[in-house]
């Protein structure tokens, strides 16, 4: 560890970090471009393969930017995405961000350092930052925005140049340092462990923009959600967000074990993929077959059909989710873990006036409202488990074979869990054991 980050973990004063130097290297999490075809004829592709843990060189940081010593990130779908290299290589993102030259250029690499969360210390700001100073505890949004685009100024998530950081960009958070623009930051709770608040940006960010934010499905009181994988990161902040909205959450899992898990985040009703004849990632031969086993399951327990389906799981379960959603309702989705084309009877959306809205990751006015719910207690952490970061590979392939629960958090600087709290008190308030409901299934 160099001296700059061992003086973060120490809990070194902002004068203390900024008469450090910034290291030559430091260690992340990266992909190499010489793997990229190395899954070539693999139907198995291992991201363990893939994913290299050792040192990279540390870039210049442009005006807007700010260097984070990384204290802990998370796994997130797009890791396992990025270690696969599907469906396209991320090094043709790094690419394409290049073409814009200046700072961009540093981005188009041979290696690629990943991650879209981020929880830890400011330890060098640009130039042209205003509101952040060394020393400041943040989490990193996971939206990489340019400001001086018209577009996102309506919304962040609309502009041409929105990317995804740590998956269209590098330098992200599954290392010991990530770069990130100033647009990208908000405070960390003050009552959360390191790896409790660097879990939940892009999850807890995805699932309010679908549910509750003004360009998705809009929730309100009394509606029937319908939520897949409701036990995984995104379903665990949908199910809350329902649940503490007023909504009512049903839930479908793929064990018996992950349905206790979804009741003790909060959904009214779980229903096992088994009882409706949905195995696998491929999608079924008669999508309405199974959405009518489906609605009876749903009308059984609740009373009435969805108003909202919360759907990310792709084309093994998007034939279904148009189907069952009632009359008028909306499909919400914001990605595919199961393959990204989807085939669907159309006569069922448009016959019964239902929509379909695309929705992807956050803007950094959602993001803060996320933030305050956290703040607040209204939505908790769904960490379940931690990986330190040379085992990163591990974690990301548990959520590949989509063996884990919630999130999976991973310890890049800080030298264990636990750590990172600047307010016990108000901690101890909200309960150790109520914080993070899903670490005890971990």
């Amino acid at each position: 560890m160099d001296a700059l980050a061992e003086a973060v973990t120490a809990g070194a004063t902002a004068d203390e970090l900024e008469r450090l130097p910034v290291p030559a290297q430091y260690t992340a999490a990266h992909l190499r471009v010489e793997d990229v075809a190395g899954f070539s004829g693999t139907v198995d592709k291992d991201v363990r393969r893939s994913i290299h843990v050792g040192q990279v060189p540390m870039p210049e940081l442009a005006p807007d930017e700010v260097l984070v010593a990384v204290m802990a990130s998370g796994i997130n779908y797009n890791t396992v995405w990025s270690a696969m290299f599907e469906p396209v290589p991320t090094f043709t993102f790094l690419k394409q961000f290049a073409r814009q030259g200046g700072w961009a250029a540093r981005h188009d690499q041979p290696f690629h350092a990943i991650g879209s969360d981020a929880a830890g210390v400011i330890v060098r700001t640009g130039s042209g930052v205003r509101r952040w100073h060394v020393g400041d505890h943040v989490v990193v949004s996971p939206v990489y925005v340019d400001d001086e685009e018209p577009a996102t100024h309506a919304d962040g998530m609309l502009g041409d140049s929105m990317l995804a950081w740590g998956f269209e960009t590098n330098f992200g958070g599954l290392a010991e340092y990530g770069v990130a623009r100033a647009s990208q930051l908000l405070p960390k709770p003050t009552h959360l462990t390191w790896e409790e608040a660097a879990c939940s940006p892009l999850c807890a960010g995805t699932a309010y923009r679908m549910l509750v934010g003004e360009r998705g499905a809009r929730m309100t009181q009394g509606d029937v959600v319908l939520i897949w994988g409701a036990a995984g990161g995104l379903g665990a902040y949908a199910t809350q967000l329902v649940r503490n909205g007023g909504g009512i959450a049903v839930g479908v899992v793929g064990s018996e074990e992950k349905a206790d898990q979804a009741r003790a985040l909060g959904c009214h009703a779980v229903i096992n993929r088994a009882e409706i004849g949905l195995t696998g990632n491929e999608a079924p031969a008669d999508p309405a077959a199974v959405g009518r086993r489906l609605g009876r399951l749903i009308r059984a327990a609740v009373g009435e059909d969805p108003h909202i389906v919360f759907e990310h799981v792709g084309r093994a379960t998007f034939g279904v989710s148009v189907f069952v959603a009632r009359r008028g309702g909306t499909i919400v989705t914001c990605g595919s873990s199961t393959g990204y084309r989807h085939e669907f009877d159309n006569r069922y959306l448009w016959m019964r006036l239902k929509r379909v809205i695309g929705s992807h990751a956050a803007n950094l006015h959602e993001q803060a409202a996320v933030g305050r719910l956290l703040d607040l207690g209204h939505i908790r952490p769904a960490l379940s488990i931690t990986y330190g970061l040379q085992d990163v590979s591990e974690a990301a392939r548990l959520v590949q074979r989509n063996r884990h629960t919630g999130k999976v958090g991973v310890l890049a600087l800080a030298p264990k869990a636990g750590l990172g709290v600047s307010d016990p008190e108000r901690r101890a308030a909200f309960g150790e054991e109520n914080i993070a409901p899903l670490l005890r299934f971990g």
